[in-house]
């Protein structure tokens, strides 16, 4: 992974993202997250490597398991995902426990995101009785994202992700971003999406219009090229933060002990990264 005369590293943009949103699992809070893939691996990294005691409650019904390692290929909701759980009840039930406002973060993955952070789950192109590509939809993603008091979004860097209009919203981020559209649409007041996370760079929304604002990229890339693989232009951040590359054991971690054999991470976009300045190589 480095080299001693020419330091570097290489990882797949899904590990690199799943290494950002890591970083930001806070000890003592609630995450609701999607069942499996790179959002619940992401979750139990940062569990791992700095929030041990951090409770999480997976779309299905788990509450707070505590997984054995190295887990199961692809973790599709099962036993062994949700190992020693406290409970492990129903989706109506843990969506109930959200609409209490037990929930402080939700963490999902979205195939389109607009500028006030409406996210879609379903489909790409066409309509929704003939798409030109249909997926398997939100699951528990609009409970999760209606009524989470922040929610985290995953997803790749592309234009056709970053998109003026989504195909269909399957979640709701602020609506059409006008003051109360969420409390109109009889969603929890103070509720809504909080971050946008991709390999190159990680997005927060402004207070009082809701659009979102780009607050820091990776070392590897810039405003500019960020800017250009986007359909709309989000606010700037006055100060702009630089994301960190991810360490020798995170990448260790996620491929030892997270996703054993890449089946999920290794579908990612390969980068290799100069270990001291950050920035590509090739």
């Amino acid at each position: 992974m480095t080299d001693s005369d020419n330091p570097t590293v290489s990882f797949t943009d899904i590990e690199v993202t799943i290494c950002h949103i890591s970083r930001m699992i806070e000890e003592d809070k609630l995450y609701f997250v999607q069942m499996a893939g790179a959002p619940l691996m992401a979750l139990l990294m940062g569990k791992r490597l700095h929030a041990p005691t951090v409770g999480y409650v997976v779309e299905e019904g788990a509450v707070c398991p505590d997984p054995e390692f190295p887990l199961p290929r692809m973790m599709l909701g099962s036993s062994g995902v949700h190992f020693r759980a406290v409970q492990w009840t129903s989706m109506l039930m843990v969506d109930s426990h959200a609409a209490l406002g037990f929930m402080d973060y939700g963490l999902l993955a979205a195939l389109q995101v607009d500028r006030f952070g409406n996210f879609n789950s379903t489909h790409i192109g066409g309509t929704f009785d003939k798409p030109e590509r249909r997926f398997g939809g939100p699951g528990g993603a609009n409970e999760i994202a209606s009524q989470c008091w922040r929610t985290i979004i995953m997803t790749k860097l592309q234009k056709r992700k970053f998109v003026e209009k989504c195909n269909f919203v399957s979640s709701p981020g602020y609506l059409d971003g006008t003051p109360g559209a969420r409390e109109r649409a009889g969603l929890p007041p103070g509720t809504g999406p909080w971050r946008i996370v991709t390999a190159e760079a990680m997005f927060g929304f402004d207070n009082t219009t809701h659009e979102m604002r780009l607050d820091a990229v990776a070392p590897w890339t810039t405003v500019d090229d960020v800017l250009a693989r986007m359909e709309f232009r989000p606010l700037i951040a006055g100060k702009m933060g630089v994301m960190q590359i991810p360490g020798e054991q995170e990448l260790k971690m996620i491929r030892a002990d997270i996703d054993p054999g890449g089946f999920s991470t290794g579908k990612g976009d390969w980068l290799t990264i100069d270990a001291v300045t950050g920035k590509k190589i090739g």
